[in-house]
């Protein structure tokens, strides 16, 4: 290892691994430097359950903000594979188990389920328009996402006005409210604004609003897609990126502090031979900007608050519903439980006051539906399957007290939400492990926090930002900078960060490369 580089970066997550094949192909010496034994950060895929040849997406799992560009500048052996079905809804009403289906691309069948649900064509008509609203928004928001930052007020020139006062400076509940009318309907619409996001849906802040337009901007459409051979492949593929570019990625590395002064840097870690220091012209921080803070010596700063609650299960078989659709459809898009408009802004009231709802909302993924290579052929033979529920408002307050008692009871209420729509027993369908053990994993925001070290278990490492500058002067930027000039935010806490993108690392390392032409 040498004694000095261009540039160090502290975490090998997908975002410094991203900065780091971009810094790496342009002729610098690039040091990537992760706490973990892998590099990976939340972007993994493991063994979770023992004598259980299945590699689960143990945290983050779909990818959508990737632009194809990253992935066509590093050249990445990555398939995104998109699903048969957006989502599926089961409703219970009126007597009449039913379900909400939105096919890809959306098509008669789509506009069937609407009408059955709400007995008109009223509402898909309203889905169709809104949706279409929105993606002419995202056309012109998401080819700036890898661009110099420009000011919300030239993107609002070019968008309907009307629009954007809806999405960008009123709450979002107010356009949901006034645009649909089915309960359901609405916290369908509602939910891509509250994953990894705590706020209710007329919250002032807007940071629902903001969660919202990051969730439907990805490359233009939005769409979820499916990374083949899990997230792991997204960081295999990253990781291979970077070393064939020159990069030194290095491993059991635990960084405990960063100096930099706007000229020079230097980076102190402890590894398996001890302490050891580099010198570099720049920093790229891949970790959480309180995590920053801290290795800066800088103390006193408001820590994050991360707001779900994750659970993994393989499963023998999937369940059948008691609305008697085919399982293999209706799991094979986001599965929407007890996402009601309604039940979404009661959960929030309750988790506000630290609470466990007692209806808590999530929604299922299925990735072995769109992507069997995760599991073994055995188990694909068998019929195996993987479940990914995500929990939303599981604030980390609901925790604090005891994470252990609070997990458990928050894993039966979310399980029992799911087996209440369920025509079997949802544990005749989970697997057992070597050990006999249901094969059931929970994380809260602290175990997230103390697994990959996001402060306060938040998936985006703070709130999310509107992806454009808010004043002239921040036009021109990347987003990245921080008060020193040599050291830049590279992760999800940069401007356009959040979720599974390689925007920060990509833009920082446009910064520099920027600075130097």
């Amino acid at each position: 290892m040498k004694d000095f580089y261009d540039v160090v970066i502290v975490g090998g997550g997908h975002n410094g691994l991203t900065a780091a094949a971009y810094l790496a192909q342009a002729g610098l010496s690039t040091l990537v430097l992760e706490q973990q034994a892998h590099t990976g950060g939340a972007a993994v895929s493991q063994q979770v359950f023992p004598g259980i040849d299945a590699r689960l997406s143990r945290y983050s799992y779909l990818v959508s903000l990737l632009p194809d560009k990253i992935v066509a500048d590093l050249g990445l052996a990555l398939e995104l594979r998109s699903r048969s079905v957006a989502s599926y809804t089961p409703v219970r009403r009126d007597g009449r188990d039913l379900g909400l289906l939105v096919d890809r691309p959306e098509n008669a069948a789509t506009r069937e389920s609407f009408r059955a649900l709400t007995g008109s064509d009223a509402e898909y008509e309203a889905w169709t328009s809104f949706y279409g609203a929105v993606g002419s928004l995202a056309e012109v928001i998401a080819p700036t996402l890898l661009e110099p930052l420009v000011t919300g007020s030239s993107l609002k020139a070019r968008v309907d006005s009307a629009l954007w006062e809806e999405l960008i400076e009123r709450p979002l509940g107010e356009a949901i409210e006034r645009r649909f009318a089915d309960d359901t309907v609405r916290g369908v619409v509602a939910t891509d604004a509250l994953i990894g996001t705590f706020a209710g849906m007329h919250d002032e802040s807007l940071i629902q609003n903001r969660c919202f337009l990051y969730h439907l901007i990805g490359n233009g459409t939005g769409e979820w897609r499916v990374p083949v051979g899990g997230m792991g492949a997204v960081t295999d593929a990253l990781a291979h990126a970077a070393r064939l570019a020159g990069a030194s990625l290095v491993t059991n590395a635990s960084v405990a502090s960063v100096e930099a002064d706007g000229v020079s840097a230097s980076v102190t870690w402890m590894g398996g031979d001890g302490e050891r220091s580099v010198d570099c012209s720049y920093v790229l921080a891949n970790v959480a900007p309180a995590t920053l803070d801290a290795l800066r010596g800088r103390v006193g700063g408001q820590k994050p608050e991360g707001s779900q609650l994750k659970v993994n299960l393989l499963l023998s078989r999937l369940p059948r519903l008691k609305s008697g659709d085919d399982p293999a459809h209706a799991f094979a898009g986001t599965f929407h439980i007890d996402e009601d408009y309604s039940q979404l802004e009661s959960a929030y009231v309750s988790a506000a006051d630290g609470v466990l709802p007692a209806v808590p909302p999530s929604e299922v993924y299925c990735h072995s539906l769109t992507d069997p290579s995760i599991l073994s052929p055995s188990l694909v033979a068998s019929g195996y399957h993987t479940l990914t529920i995500f929990g939303v408002h599981f604030p980390a307050r609901l925790f604090a007290d005891d994470n252990e008692a609070a997990r458990a009871e928050s894993v039966r209420r979310v399980l029992a939400g799911l087996e209440s729509y369920l025509a079997e027993p949802l544990a005749d369908c989970i697997a057992r492990d070597a050990d006999g053990n249901l094969c059931v994993e929970a994380k809260t925001p602290y175990d997230i926090e103390a697994s990959v070290g996001m402060p306060g278990g938040h998936i985006f490492h703070g709130d999310l930002q509107w992806p454009w500058a808010t004043d002239d002067a921040g036009a021109g930027r990347w987003g990245t900078e921080t008060d020193v000039a040599n050291l830049l935010i590279c992760g999800s806490g940069a401007r356009r960060g959040g979720a599974v993108s390689g925007l920060g690392g990509h833009n920082a390392a446009m910064t520099i490369l920027t600075a130097q032409s």
